[in-house]
């Protein structure tokens, strides 16, 4: 099979399977994110006034409050995707990739989470 060298050992065992889904998650990242955007588009499109008060309480009604909850969500999700195998590429020291991927896990987190908390605030009252 090999001599002990790297490519030796992996020779014959196949892919990891890692990829694939991978890159099939984001493409549906990219396809929720063009339809929550289209959506939002619209919707806003629709109204009549653009005042600071109507697009809060647009943006506090039921529909397109959790439209943009999965706008948030879907965005921090792909970019996390995009950004992980951008690290994955051109980091090749383990310990400095394993940071940078904790780092990159802690902004995508806390950036949906704050995200997720100004919706929360304008769907149930707390803003304006």
């Amino acid at each position: 099979m090999g001599n002990g060298t790297s490519i030796g050992r992996v020779r014959g065992l196949g892919s990891a399977h890692h990829g694939a889904h991978h890159w099939v998650m984001q493409r549906f990242t990219a396809v929720g994110n063009l339809v929550t955007v289209i959506f939002l588009g619209v919707s806003l499109l629709m109204t009549s006034d653009y005042s600071y008060g109507s697009i809060v309480d647009w943006a506090g009604s039921p529909l397109p409050a959790f439209m943009l909850a999965l706008l948030v969500i879907s965005t921090f999700w792909h970019a996390r995707l995009g950004l992980q195998v951008l690290i994955e590429d051109y980091l090749h020291e383990h310990g400095t990739k394993f940071g940078v991927i904790m780092l990159l896990n802690l902004v995508a987190f806390a950036g949906t989470a704050f995200g997720l908390f100004c919706i929360g605030s304008l769907a149930f009252g707390g803003a304006a």
